[in-house]
């Protein structure tokens, strides 16, 4: 089978490196992969944390639309809660009219951070900003649409009438129901919380409400994948992920690290860490090419996903941009 591919990059910042330069990695991968035919190249919000320099989310997608041509870039996503809805379609209004027909709005309910930064962004409590998600999402959808509501005096400007299109984005079932409810396309987070994908995606079709844009449900899983020449040398390259995937569950942030011998990881971790890492990285395909088309086709077949974006934590930006140019070689999943 063959499906859409698109990229999900959190600016990573590998150990040794610089964030100037994680910015740098990003606009060549990016330029890179309109050249190698993705679909879309989506970068992700996160605040105060050590390693990823994706903060200004807007920022950088404006930028690496003026870097491209074709491909559609957006967020994967906006962490809704940190932000007031009319902010967010103003900005987004503003990249779809500056690149027309090229802009998506993949939004989160999560904050993707801690309580206090949270309550920096946006001085609200954080369980008030969940609780008021699908409203927010509503609102925002409207600042966005080209029909005036009644009684509105507040507009998006610009923004109004670029009818962006809109994602929801979740790792539980909320979000999917929301989606389904909304007549939403629908991504799930399965490259770092895999565990009700599958609930998850049939919740969503099962209970899908058709809309004007969407007729359909339209699903997309996030994979981790790191393709090389090798099996042994991807499985090598994985450790980055694996050992940052670990000091998140220790508490730790950091830069991206170097990667390890794979025997290494057994002196660096205790057994309950490494099931809470296995658990989390689980959704991935690692080796060389016939090993990744495998294991691709395999997750197609049990997910039905109608596209996959793709996470690839790997420390050497060479490293990165060859396991994608192998991946985008790959037009059959078996």
């Amino acid at each position: 089978m063959t499906i859409p591919l698109s990229i999900l990059d959190l600016v990573p910042i590998p150990e040794g490196s610089s964030t100037a330069q994680a910015l740098q990695n990003t606009l060549t991968l990016a330029r890179q992969a309109e050249a190698w035919g993705y679909q879309r190249y989506w970068l992700a919000e996160h605040h105060n944390m050590d390693g990823l320099a994706c903060s200004a989310t807007a920022v950088l997608i404006g930028q690496v639309a003026a870097a491209t041509s074709r491909i559609r870039v957006g967020s994967g996503g906006v962490m809704l809660p940190n932000h007031a809805p009319l902010v967010v379609a103003e900005q987004f209004g503003t990249l779809a009219t500056l690149f027309p027909d090229r802009i998506d709005l993949g939004l989160g309910r999560a904050p993707g951070t801690d309580g206090a930064t949270a309550r920096a962004l946006r001085r609200q409590a954080l369980a008030a900003s969940e609780d008021a998600f699908p409203q927010d999402v509503q609102e925002l959808l409207g600042y966005l649409g080209s029909e005036e509501r009644p009684g509105q005096t507040v507009h998006a400007i610009p923004g109004q009438g670029t009818e962006v299109p809109v994602w929801l984005l979740g790792s539980s079932l909320f979000s999917a129901q929301l989606a389904a409810w909304l007549g939403l396309p629908f991504a799930f987070a399965s490259h770092f919380a895999p565990d009700l994908l599958d609930d998850a995606l049939d919740i969503y079709r099962r209970t899908y409400r058709p809309s004007a844009r969407w007729p359909r449900p339209h699903t997309m899983v996030g994979v981790n994948v790191v393709l090389a020449d090798t099996t042994a040398e991807a499985e090598h390259l994985f450790t980055s992920a694996q050992l940052r995937v670990l000091g998140m569950l220790r508490g730790q942030r950091g830069p991206l690290p170097r990667p390890i011998d794979p025997a290494e990881l057994a002196g660096r971790w205790r057994p309950e860490e490494q099931a809470g890492v296995e658990r989390m990285l689980a959704v991935r395909a690692v080796g060389d090419t016939a090993r990744v088309t495998e294991q691709l086709g395999q997750l197609l077949a049990r997910t039905r996903a109608d596209e996959l974006i793709v996470a690839c934590a790997v420390h050497d930006p060479a490293a990165r941009l060859a396991s994608y140019q192998g991946l985008a070689r790959v037009t059959h999943f078996s």
